[in-house]
């Protein structure tokens, strides 16, 4: 589904849905197969829900998981759709994934994580200090 692009990120192309809510969601078993592949480390028990960083176009995103949401498909609010060249939805996109390190950083600017000093990513550390 993604293949390597750069050093910071991953390429794919997912179908771009508007949805109500506040989060940026796709399908949970998608999502949680994509954190294990892309994020994990394979040290030990690793949390397999973290949000993934997905980006579209100049935005990113914390991706969670619903199983409400059809596979391949990136749902993004009303609100983040603003200013994005989204056309008829559900529009298949380029979408970018950052990698392991790249998501960490983001999501600490971001605020992805609802409590970035304490909360683990995959590799057991925090978001804390990065």
């Amino acid at each position: 589904m993604f293949e390597v692009f750069s050093r910071s990120y991953y390429l794919g192309r997912l179908y771009v849905a508007p949805i109500d809510g506040e989060r940026a969601l796709m399908h949970s078993e998608q999502h949680e197969r994509l954190n294990e592949e892309m994020y994990a480390t394979g040290d030990g028990l690793e949390r397999l829900d973290t949000p993934l960083v997905m980006k579209l176009e100049s935005r990113h995103f914390p991706v969670h998981g619903a199983d409400d949401i059809p596979t391949n498909t990136l749902a993004l609010p009303e609100s983040m759709l603003e200013g994005l060249d989204v056309r008829n939805p559900p529009s298949l996109r380029e979408v970018f994934l950052a990698r392991r390190e790249r998501a960490r950083q983001l999501l600490s600017f971001i605020g992805g994580l609802p409590d970035a000093d304490t909360t683990p990513f995959s590799d057991g550390s925090s978001t804390a200090g990065t």
